[in-house]
């Protein structure tokens, strides 16, 4: 694979610490909830584990994919606001679709590299549960006997219609280009839920989510929001897809296409979550006393075939290793999004990487894929990781449907 794309690397940018809320499964305990509810809940607790007034913080980077609700164009600026950030913040809105929060690292690496800011927020917020049933044809009212295009714009927007092709058929392309079957698909996805069963098991995931629980979010001035959860529900604390999934019970599953690789059990799990993380300079860092969970050493986003999207991260690791001047070898953890099991161990494959390091605590097929929150749920996972093995370098990484890969990489200060 070639490894044209574009890379950035940061001298002084660093991850102080992070949280996010559990990934619960779709029409879940969180389904009701508004992504920017959930934003400004991982907001909070990741200031408040970071140490660090939202006064200090001068810049707002949030994603989310698919509009939970009709606040969607505000969702970055209130999350910051009700966050407590100071209003003459400003705040942005990032789009690259599975890769967005890994964007929103990339982002704020440029901005403090570049002095703009000193203090990055950046959050990543997904209700898969609240994606819309939607129509694009009816302004203008509708006709009578005409079709009526209202659609799942979840299940719609997993198609990639300059391909005419599908997510699930990109990952089904690679089994086949690189000799991938079903029995070593279920077998991954086995590994996935049980490597995450074991982490739930013992209490490292915990270290990484804030409980969510009925709660008001204050704003002077300005509507109260907040979360209130529904029933007899007085408080969300786990992940909720992980569980025993042994290879016999995920081999009875049908594939989604015949004679396909795919099925439901070794897919990524829709989930509903937001993750946020704190990212300062060295200047801040120093002042402030602050001992970072991780350096964000560069950052790498390339293109590739839309039909194989899912091979997107290779390319994108290749080149992020090839400009740092870092073999494979090098890196201790790697965490790559398990959009589907084929299409990660294409990646695997392509890459000739070392699977014994690879999503050492579970990965999306087990614990699911909130899109824009993804990338910071990894990148998160991967810094905690790092510091608890000890090992010096890590890569967060995942494809992006229409034919792309992002790639980060971190460094941990306390392996030096």
């Amino acid at each position: 694979m070639a490894t044209k794309g574009f890379f950035n690397a940061f001298e002084d940018v660093w991850m102080l610490d992070g949280m996010r809320t559990p990934m619960v499964d779709y029409c879940g305990a969180l389904g009701h909830i508004s992504p920017t509810d959930l934003g400004i809940k991982a907001a909070r607790a990741a200031l408040q584990r970071a140490a660090v007034s939202p006064l200090h913080v001068n810049s707002v980077l949030a994603g989310n994919m698919a509009p939970g609700d009709y606040e969607q164009f505000m969702l970055p600026r209130h999350i910051g606001l009700y966050a407590g950030v100071p209003q003459d913040v400003p705040a942005l809105m990032a789009q690259r679709i599975c890769g967005t929060g890994f964007e929103l690292f990339r982002q704020a690496g440029e901005q403090i590299q570049s002095q703009t800011a000193d203090v990055a927020l950046v959050v990543g917020a997904e209700s898969m549960t609240r994606n819309p049933i939607a129509s694009f044809t009816h302004r203008n009212g509708f006709k009578l006997g005409a079709p009526v295009e209202f659609k799942d714009f979840l299940w719609e927007a997993l198609n990639d219609s300059a391909a005419g092709i599908n997510m699930i058929q990109t990952a089904e392309n690679l089994a086949r280009k690189y000799g991938i079957t079903r029995d070593e698909v279920d077998a991954f996805a086995a590994d996935s839920f049980a490597k995450a069963v074991a982490a739930q098991a013992s209490g490292f995931l915990a270290g990484e989510i804030v409980p969510v629980i009925s709660e008001s979010f204050a704003l002077e001035g300005y509507a109260t929001r907040g979360i209130k959860l529904q029933g007899k529900i007085s408080e969300v604390a786990l992940d909720t897809h992980a569980r025993p999934s042994p290879i016999e019970v995920l081999a009875k599953l049908r594939s989604v296409y015949p004679g396909g690789v795919q099925t439901g059990g070794n897919s990524s799990a829709l989930v509903d979550a937001a993750a946020a993380a704190v990212v300062a300079s060295g200047a801040y860092v120093r002042a402030e006393g602050k001992t970072p969970l991780a350096r964000v050493v560069a950052a790498a986003v390339v293109g590739v075939p839309p039909e194989i999207m899912g091979i997107g991260p290779a390319p994108a690791i290749r080149l992020l290793l090839e400009r740092a001047g870092l073999s494979l070898d090098a890196i201790g953890r790697f965490e790559i999004n398990e959009a589907q099991g084929a299409q990660t161990l294409a990646v695997g494959r392509e890459l000739g990487l070392d699977l014994s390091k690879l999503n050492v605590n579970g990965g999306a097929i087990a614990l699911g894929h909130p899109l824009a929150a993804t990338g910071v749920r990894l990148t998160l996972t991967l810094a905690r990781e790092m510091q608890r093995s000890g090992v010096r370098y890590g890569v967060s990484s995942a494809c992006i449907g229409g034919g792309q890969g992002i790639a980060l990489l971190l460094e941990n200060p306390a392996a030096k």
